[in-house]
């Protein structure tokens, strides 16, 4: 069965905002199906007073009203038409962004073991299905079975016989259709993940194009879309057939019931039990029996969707973060010491065996200096940058900032006083503003040039075809990536961070933009502890102090300058050699 309870239980709270709206989209529904009803007698009269032989004028008059009151009807559907579906697309698209927001704030374990693709999937397809049904729904089941209450009664006042017969007859088609929607729910669940995991599979090849034409891994990748989609087919086949049994089913049921009609219509008026016009409206509203009933039908297959959408959206609400989020302790303001005693950790997510990561890392630095952080591939550098962002808590150990234990602190208020850049920034198609912002318009244009001005990159937006209003291509590709490594600097500059996490944010330099890099980097650090990630040598010129990691573990720590001078240390070494040759 569609699970009704968790649909409305689902959805009430979005429709609260619009409880004037649907009264009115009641009225209107309601209305046009009292006149859909009437209707018909009118054309019972008009027939009735023809065989009598009345008067031409006065059955001119009767169709003039059947046609007025055939357009007012019509008028009404669509007017309810248009609030039923403004109704469903604003309260699911409320859903929609609460659900997204749901999934923002769960941990990465839970993104890392799923695709872009899939969650699009999950998020806009499985809600927009609801809100096909929602819409639909209050329209053609609702309304259509109100309408078949209304065809029935009217038959029931022509004759008992009749309307006992279209009766069992109605509730033996809904019986039909109801047991068939049962089998075919299962069906369209699996079609809904097999739609999910293809999309994850499509988002992942499409941003990753260069490196399966780099590794020579297109055939491998066509071989895994083949398994998709041939997994995918014979469950898309068993869903499509479920809607055919009940297209089918309706076209029998159908011919059974005009047939009835036929003969009771017929011997009634032989007996002189009914009236010619009577005959006319008992046909007349068989038909209309059909309308609703196929219009029935017709929503079984987005009942179907709806049902295994809706399964599925309560399973992602159900997810919870593995991070707690019940911390309310702050970080101080002003740049943020760091500390971390004895940490230790593992990646123990749906996507990782739990391989040990970080081993009893234990450093202090003082609030205003800055880190550098270096090590090979796989050392730990990008793990120690997302304990630090607080995206995983610590297997054991502590991590503090500003003296404040992450694991008691408010999350959002962490995200906020801790700024981090990578390599690869995001971009929105929006405005250079919307994506400096994040949408929030409560931030002014003044904030805004100031933020640029401090950073030096005054003259560049200026310099853009509508300065901060100037349209951004999606992910960027409109600004070269170190421009785009300069709006993520002015991103944490507005929020006034207190720790500025670097993740080897400028190994993609480009030669138009290193000089307002560099000059943004050191205007960033300003009155900031700074954790820098890199593999070039002139970007650690800045930090105060250097961390070098190795299979997890702190092989050396302790200041720049010191160690630079000391041949005995790794960091001379790696001076020496040539640090992008040694840690590439």
């Amino acid at each position: 069965m569609i699970p009704i309870k968790s649909y409305w239980r689902l959805l009430k709270t979005y429709l609260r905002p619009y409880r004037t709206r649907v009264v009115v989209l009641t009225v209107l529904l309601f209305s046009g199906i009292a006149l859909q009803v009437v209707n018909p007698q009118i054309i019972r009269i008009f027939i009735d007073r023809a065989t009598e032989g009345t008067e031409l004028d006065a059955l001119v008059g009767i169709a003039v009203i059947f046609i007025l009151v055939a357009f007012t009807q019509q008028a009404l559907a669509v007017v309810a038409t248009y609030f039923a579906q403004q109704i469903g697309w604003s309260a699911t698209n409320e859903l929609r962004r609460d659900l997204a927001d749901h999934l923002l704030h769960l941990d990465m374990g839970f993104h890392k073991s799923r695709t872009p693709g899939e969650l699009v999937e999950r998020i806009d397809g499985d809600v927009t299905a609801l809100s096909n049904f929602f819409s639909q729904f209050v329209i053609h089941v609702v309304g259509n079975m109100a309408l078949l209450a209304g065809v029935l009664f009217f038959l029931f006042r022509e004759s008992v016989l009749i309307g006992v017969s279209l009766v069992v007859f109605s509730a033996a088609t809904l019986a039909v259709m109801v047991k068939m929607q049962e089998i075919a729910t299962e069906w369209w669940a699996r079609v809904k993940a097999h739609k999910a995991t293809f999309y994850g599979f499509l988002g992942e090849v499409v941003g990753s194009t260069e490196d399966i034409r780099g590794l020579g891994a297109g055939r491998f990748m066509v071989r895994r879309f083949a398994q998709i989609t041939r997994a995918w087919m014979p469950d898309e086949v068993r869903g499509r057939w479920g809607w055919s049994i009940l297209w089918a089913t309706n076209i029998v049921v159908f011919a059974a019931g005009a047939a009835i009609v036929f003969g009771l219509g017929s011997w009634l008026y032989e007996t002189d039990a009914l009236t010619l016009g009577s005959v006319y409206v008992v046909f007349h509203y068989t038909e209309m029996l059909r309308h609703p009933l196929d219009r029935i039908r017709h929503q079984m297959e987005d009942m179907q969707k709806a049902a295994a959408g809706i399964t599925r959206i309560q399973n992602l609400f159900g997810i919870e973060s593995r991070l707690p989020h019940d911390g309310t302790a702050v970080l101080p303001s002003g740049p943020l010491s760091i500390d971390l005693d004895d940490v230790d950790f593992s990646y123990v997510d749906d996507s990782s065996d739990g391989d040990r990561v970080l081993h009893g890392l234990t450093l202090q630095l003082d609030a205003g200096k800055v880190i550098g952080v270096l090590g090979r591939t796989g050392s730990g550098k990008s793990t120690l940058a997302r304990l630090l962002t607080r995206l995983y808590d610590p297997e054991s150990g502590d991590v503090r900032l500003g003296g404040v234990s992450l694991a008691d602190a408010d999350i959002d208020h962490v995200r906020r006083r801790v700024g981090m850049v990578t390599q690869d920034v995001q971009l929105f198609r929006a405005t250079i503003r919307d994506n400096l912002t994040f949408y929030d318009r409560t931030v002014s244009d003044e904030r805004i040039w100031e933020a640029l001005g401090a950073l030096g990159l005054t003259d560049w937006i200026a310099a853009m075809p509508d300065g901060v209003n100037t349209m951004l291509e999606s992910g960027g590709s409109s600004l070269s990536a170190g421009e785009a490594q300069l709006l993520a600097f002015t991103r944490i500059f507005l929020e006034d961070s207190g720790l500025v996490v670097l993740d080897e944010a400028s190994s993609r330099l480009d030669p138009v933009t290193e000089t307002l890099i560099e000059r943004a980097v050191d205007r960033l650090l300003e009155n900031r502890t700074g954790v820098i990630i890199a593999h070039r040598l002139d970007t650690l010129n800045r930090a105060d102090e250097v961390l070098i990691l190795d299979d997890g573990r702190i092989v050396e720590a302790g200041d720049r300058a010191a160690l630079a001078a000391d041949p005995g240390s790794r960091f001379h070494g790696l001076l020496a050699a040539g640090m992008e040759e040694v840690l590439g």
